[in-house]
Formats: C-alpha cells, structure tokens, sequence
C-alpha cells in the first residue's frame, strides 16, 4: 500500500463525514486524477472531542467498504511526538512526526561533528533541477544548519524508530514535519535536514516544511505570492535533487500543512507540480467541521438554531477557543457580528458569511476563523451535535463534498 503521486488530507473531526470526503475522491477518479485520501485527526483534535483514533478507523474503513473504493487509503496519527505516538499505534498506518519543538536545540557537538563530515560529498555547487539557478554548500553552512535541526532530525529518528519496532512487518507512511515554528526553512536548508533525516535512518515519504507567509486556517494565504512560487519550486528542486543522494525512498514529496483554503496558491502549486512532475500531499483539517456549520445553517430551523447557537458560545469564549491557534488565526473582534445581528439571519445569509468565497460581499474571514477553532463548542454539545448531523445528512455531506471538489481538488489538479 504506498500513497499515490497525490494525496490529500482529510480531517474529520466528528466523524461523521468520511463517505462524504472519499466521494469526492472518487469524482476526482472519475475525472482523470487519482488522489489517496488520508484521514488525518492529531492528538490535541482527539482530547478536546473526546474520541478515539479506532473510531477514525472504523469510519474511514467503513466508507472504503460502502463506496466499493479499491485503492489505498490512510488514516494519520496527525502532529505526534514520543510521548502521544502509542495512543495511536493500533489504529493508523501515516505517521505525522512533529519535530518543531526540538528545532534550534543543539545537538551533542560529536554527533554535529560525525554528521559534517557524513556530509562531505555535499560541499560545492550543485545545479537546481530544472532551474536556472544553483544552491552552494559549504562546511560551515552544513555545520550551521546541524546546529539548528540536527537534534530535530535525532528525535524523528527516535520517533521513526519505535514506530518501526511497535509495527514489525506492518507497513506505514512517515512524514516528518517542521511547519510549527517561527522561520521558514530555506531550499538549501531542506537539502542539509533530508541529509540529516537519512543519517538518522528515517525512512521519509513527506516533508512538510514550513513555507514563507501566513497559512492561517481555513481562510487563504497571506504573503508574497512570487515569494511563496520561487521558494516552493526551489522546494520541488531540492526534494528531486536529494533523491540522488540520500537514501530516501523515491516516491519522497512535499506535504503542505493547513493546505485548505489557499485558493491563491492552488494556480502556483498546480504550475509547479506540472513543471517537476512532482507529486504533493495537501493537508486540511477543521474545513469540513465548518462544511457542517455551513449545511446546518442552510438546512434552517433546528439545524439553523444549532449554528446560531454555536457562534454566541464561540463568541462567549472567544479568549479561550483563540489561544492555542495564536499563530495561525489573524481575527479582528471589532469584525464579527453581533448577536443581534446573526439571530436576523436565514440559513442563506448565516452560510454565505461563513463560506470561502471571496467573491461573495457578504463573505466574513473573522467569522469563519472564530467558528473554525470553536469546534470545542461542538464537542461540548456531544451527542445532540452528533444527532442533527445525522438529522441534516443529505444536506451536510452536498456541502462537503462539494468544498473538496470543487473547491480544492479541481483548482489544485484539473483546471
């Protein structure tokens, strides 16, 4: 079972949408792209609902079985680290290893010192693949960079390792990602760490590094777009050209993380997987929780209520649903809508402010982010959330589908 050349991420939080996200999948098969879905749900998802990476499973497999879908699918233990690993094992087969708290902590200086010179062949000008430029590498710049994330790709390797152990002869993906951190990791910089990836024995199928800019969730990136084109193809480059020398498996490809809704990168994205004949894994998570807010709102009456219901808790506990997103989230409180106003609402008006469709005037990012991390708000109601899921399911899954589709699938590997 290996991922195809692209695959997707797929949160689910509730767990109530998986025939929906393989549906457009299987669409995408049907128009000529085959895309592995990975259902992707990390350990903090997982505390703050209360569920459990076996009900991840059981409805990812469910839904393969009921849509007949023969091909390879996953299910992500998603940000892991040693200490959450085994809440996991049983249940997933695509490791996200986050390595982003270690970065910039030193490693032993005879381990940096063992790794520099592991990395000798490295030194000198090596042409970017299909690029007219060229990175140098120096010893003092592969010394530099060890001391910023070789003790980072130490803890992968540890990580990697017991998963390995723990599994036997069962097979899983490995992702290494560095996405959580303040800096950008540089091209040249991506070749040292897949230099000291291999040296550490992990065998990697996707890397997600952290890109320039802001990927704030579930609304569109924010930063320079010539930036982001010229750094992701460097990106694309790099990870070719590592391929000749570290023993990484060949299938190796970039992950973007809180890949969502970045509607200006998908033309960038597309253009430059086309250009390397590269493959990609584009990572979401809390889209389809609000693909539920969104068929709720539209299905009105008690399904509209819930909605409203929903946004005055978030409103209420805005401070606490904000502070562990701080980085990702860019919310102006002066920008939502009062109560007042959104008890006014229809389903229709409560939906096109919460949908991503910058076309849309009545299209409100500081409101869609707000609900984006409220999901706790959701959890909190347990089983009467669950039930007008079910209650509102033809409605609610429609929405679904078509966000993934139409909205992610087709702009990043049809149009």
């Amino acid at each position: 079972m290996q991922l195809n050349k692209y695959s997707f991420g797929v949160g689910d939080r509730f767990a109530h949408q998986a025939r929906a996200q393989l549906s457009a999948l299987l669409k995408a098969a049907r128009a000529g792209v085959e895309i592995t879905p990975v259902w992707n749900k990390s350990f903090r998802e997982h505390k703050i609902i209360g569920s459990d990476p076996r009900v991840t499973r059981q409805k990812a497999d469910e839904a393969v079985r009921d849509l007949s879908w023969k091909e390879a699918y996953f299910v992500d233990a998603d940000h892991i680290n040693l200490d959450n690993v085994d809440f996991f094992m049983d249940s997933c087969d695509f490791f996200t290893i986050d390595v982003a708290d270690y970065i910039g902590k030193p490693a032993a200086p005879e381990t940096v010192d063992r790794f520099v010179q592991s990395c000798a062949a490295l030194t000198g000008r090596h042409k970017l693949p299909l690029l007219d430029a060229a990175m140098e590498i120096s010893e003092e710049l592969i010394r530099a960079t060890a001391q910023k994330y070789l003790f980072a790709a130490g803890e992968a390797g540890k990580i990697y390792r017991h998963i390995k152990e723990e599994k036997g002869s069962r097979a899983f993906i490995a992702e290494v990602s560095m996405d959580e951190t303040d800096d950008p990791q540089s091209p040249v910089e991506l070749f040292v760490i897949l230099a000291a990836l291999s040296f550490y024995g992990v065998e990697l199928h996707t890397l997600a590094p952290k890109f320039s800019g802001r990927f704030n969730k579930g609304v569109d990136y924010a930063g320079d777009l010539s930036r982001f084109a010229e750094e992701f193809e460097r990106d694309l480059a790099v990870i070719r050209l590592a391929g000749e020398y570290f023993d990484l498996p060949a299938t190796l490809k970039l992950s973007v993380h809180s890949g969502s809704d970045k509607f200006s990168l998908y033309p960038v994205i597309r253009q430059a997987i086309r250009k390397f004949d590269a493959g990609i894994h584009v990572k979401t998570a809390g889209t389809t929780w609000l693909e539920e807010l969104i068929g709720l709102a539209e299905a009105g009456g008690d399904g509209l209520e819930m909605a409203v219901e929903i946004y005055r808790r978030a409103l209420e506990a805005f401070e606490d649903l904000c502070a562990p997103y701080a980085t990702v989230i860019d919310i102006d409180p002066q920008k939502l809508p009062a109560m007042e106003e959104v008890r006014k609402w229809d389903g229709s008006r409560f939906a096109r402010a919460l949908r991503h469709n910058p076309g849309d005037s009545l299209y409100n990012p500081h409101f869609r982010q707000l609900l984006h991390v409220g999901y706790k708000i959701a959890a909190n109601m347990g089983q009467r959330y669950l039930h007008m899921l079910e209650k509102h399911e033809t409605v609610v899954a429609g929405n679904v589908t078509a966000n993934i589709f139409e909205r992610h699938i087709r702009p990043l590997f049809l149009d």
